[in-house]
């Protein structure tokens, strides 16, 4: 998938990815590579051959790992993490263009790497990159209750806390309605208290 700026949008892969790996930790290769091909990967890098099974079960792993980080709240340990990521892999980013595409940070697969090691790699660098842009976090998981859904927050405004419209009208609703439980439950234990006795 294209940002709107014409190039690859490598954040919206990590999260798309990790999302995906999160609903089904068993997500088969040949889904993985559909995923991955609609972020721009070439289909000649894509084929069974070139990421096998041994490779999708790097990226399910990579993907896991990087799910840590998207469900970081605190900017202090999301960095330390980020940090910790890029020295590991040794990322060695460049600039790159390609398919008609403007100039963008990207990551290689080098030797050794293996699918792993690049998509923990570019997924770093990417939360890296939107981090010191944003000067905050700008992705999450989805706070209302039974969704976690992965996000990213890159538009104007504060921090958001729910992947979509719906997940925080539906958590604003269950905050309204639990309010007004608890207020008629306080009500209701005021009301049965009986005065004291005034001759008592």
């Amino acid at each position: 998938m294209a940002d709107p700026r014409g190039g690859f949008s490598v954040a919206r892969r990590l999260v798309d990815v990790a999302e995906a790996v999160r609903a089904t930790p068993d997500l088969p290769r040949a889904a993985l590579a559909e995923l991955l091909a609609g972020h721009g990967e070439h289909p000649a890098d894509l084929t069974e051959e070139a990421f096998p099974e041994a490779g999708a079960a790097e990226l399910r792993s990579a993907a896991r790992r990087m799910a840590a980080v998207l469900g970081e709240s605190d900017e202090d340990r999301a960095a330390d993490a980020l940090n910790a990521l890029l020295e590991e892999c040794g990322t060695r980013p460049r600039l790159t263009r390609h398919d008609g595409h403007p100039w963008h940070l990207h990551v290689d697969r080098g030797e050794g790497a293996g699918w792993g090691g690049w998509f923990l790699a570019s997924g770093a660098l990417a939360l890296a990159q939107l981090l010191t842009e944003y000067g905050r976090i700008a992705w999450g998981a989805c706070a209302a209750a039974g969704c976690g859904r992965f996000f990213l927050a890159t538009g104007p405004g504060s921090a958001r806390r729910y992947c979509s419209g719906g997940c925080a009208t539906r958590a604003r609703v269950a905050a309204h309605r639990r309010r007004k439980r608890e207020q008629e439950t306080e009500a209701g234990a005021l009301g049965s208290v009986k005065p004291r006795d005034a001759g008592a």
